[in-house]
């Protein structure tokens, strides 16, 4: 599994605690620029008391500096972390300049709105601290890299300090950042070699993170998986994929970088809740758009046969949904947990589970229920889907529906629905898919096929899924049409039209 959506490598908490203050004195002379801000650090932290800063009169031609670029220059970790592989929080100090306001406390509330744009606007820095001068005034903290002096300050801003009779004075302190108060994507950037990509992505599969480590962050893998923990609240175990899913069983060995051992885990998606060893079964929270995108497709009374049902996450819904429901899987602890799923979420009677290869679900359960099911009043308007979410397989059992059928071919719009799950690496993968799929059955799927873009998997590397209903000449014995030259009825969207009426014949990307 490549996977742990939702997505991402998000910001990370910041320590709310109040950071430790020093104040310091600084001379006219030294202009404060933002890159002078780091360079006085050293004797900034020498001297004592409160000064105020000079005027602004070097920076009118300053350049504009992105945010980003920003805290790369003045809330970095300390340089001297470079190349760490065992975590030493206490190498994270450093202390920053902050130019600062001294304003009366009872005038704060009021005056704060009217300084967004001036405010630091750091996460997890207040931008209120207590005056430890003078316990009857607060300092506000302000942009760095925007206030310097009297000047720095916009007509509006100053005429409401001279409402509230504030002098416009910007004085100057010295914070001590720690661990703490870094990112985590600054503590890696800091750490890993210079130039070397971050790992900028992870999954999320209840308390636990799921990396795929590339071989230039490996030295680094304990201490990249204990920065995550510390990061993300409720992650108590990182791990690292270190080989690639298993065909037969979809799962794949890991590695534990950092924390428990513990595999149990419990996820939520889509107001369902699933229970599974991840360590065993396949599961990937990236899939969760797709999941309810099929699901929204199906009808109450509708039948599915979910060929690879891994723990239940197309079943599931599906069955709460007053489908019919069939579930399948190869997998013995997949299988474990699809029944377990089921009964956590109260659709045990709703679905009927198996632990059969593939193809003999299609040939076995499927036929005989579509085969009964196909056979009643013609009055019944149901549909019959059949999803088969095995992405690197999932195509050569399409064979399977050959010949599957017997007796005389039900009416058009009654014939299963397949939504088959591919990757693809083509240049036009939607094209690749539909000819891969056509060329199993052994016919052309090119007007009445649907293909969508499921995700982007790796660089030149798509997951899609082709939806078509199976020509009778193909699911029923004893046809003698001539395939080459058939036409295939228009797909029948009497279920479906809304979901994917846009999706014919192209690949939508936007889902």
């Amino acid at each position: 599994m490549n996977t742990f959506s939702r997505i991402l490598w998000r910001p990370f908490e910041f320590s709310r605690r109040l950071l430790k203050v020093e104040s310091s004195n600084i001379t006219e002379s030294e202009s404060l620029i933002p890159l002078a801000w780091t360079s006085l650090t050293q004797k900034l932290r020498k001297a004592p008391g409160i000064s105020l800063l000079g005027q602004r009169n070097r920076f009118s031609t300053m350049p504009e500096i992105e945010t980003n670029e920003r805290d790369s220059e003045l809330f970095s970790p300390p340089s001297d972390v470079r190349g760490m592989t065992k975590l030493d929080r206490t190498a994270f100090k450093k202390t920053v300049t902050i130019p600062v306001l001294k304003v009366k406390k009872e005038k704060v509330n009021k005056l704060m709105g009217s300084l967004k744009r001036a405010a630091l606007q750091r996460p997890g820095i207040k931008r209120v601290i207590e005056d430890p001068a003078d316990e009857e005034s607060r300092l506000i903290m302000l942009d760095p890299y925007k206030m310097f002096t009297r000047d720095s300050f916009e007509k509006a801003e100053l005429s409401i300090l001279t409402q509230l009779n504030v002098k416009p004075q910007i004085s100057k302190y010295n914070l001590e950042l720690t661990y703490e108060n870094f990112k985590s994507e600054e503590i890696l950037k800091a750490v890993l070699p210079e130039g070397q990509d971050v790992t900028s992505g992870f999954s999320r599969v209840g308390h636990i993170a799921h990396l795929n480590l590339r071989d230039h962050q490996l030295p680094f893998k304990h201490l990249i998986g204990q920065v995550m923990i510390d990061k993300n609240p409720g992650i108590t175990s990182v791990v690292n994929k270190i080989s690639t899913i298993d065909n037969t069983y979809r799962n794949f060995q890991m590695e534990v970088l950092s924390g428990e051992e513990n595999m149990i885990t419990k996820v939520r998606e889509n107001n369902y809740t699933y229970e599974f060893d991840f360590s065993k079964v396949y599961w990937n929270p990236r899939l969760s758009t797709e999941h309810s995108r099929i699901t929204e497709i199906l009808k109450p009374g509708d039948v599915l046969f979910d060929v690879f049902a891994g723990v239940g996450p197309f079943a599931i819904p599906a069955a709460k949904k007053n489908c019919t429901v069939f579930a399948n899987d190869l997998n013995p602890e997949s299988h474990k947990w699809l029944l377990h799923n089921c009964k956590l979420n109260k659709v045990d009677q709703k679905v009927k589970v198996f632990n059969l290869d593939g193809k003999e679900f299609l040939q076995g359960p499927v036929k005989e229920e579509l085969m009964q099911q196909l056979g009643l009043s013609k009055e019944r308007k149901l549909s019959a889907h059949i999803v088969m979410n095995l992405p690197a397989k999932a195509i050569e059992f399409l064979s399977a529906f050959k010949s599957l059928l017997e007796g005389q071919p039900c009416s058009s719009e009654l014939l299963p629905i397949v939504h088959c799950y591919s990757f693809s690496k083509d240049a036009d993968p939607a094209e690749d898919v539909r000819q891969r799929a056509g060329a199993v059955l052994g016919i052309s799927l090119e007007a009445c096929s649907s293909v969508h873009l499921v995700r982007n998997v790796a660089p030149n590397k798509e997951m899609l899924c082709i939806t078509f209903q199976i020509p009778a000449a193909i699911l029923y014995k004893n046809q003698t049409m001539n395939l080459e030259n058939h036409e295939d009825p228009p797909l029948k969207r009497q279920r479906t039209d809304e979901a994917f009426s846009e999706e014919k014949t192209q690949i939508t990307s936007n889902t």
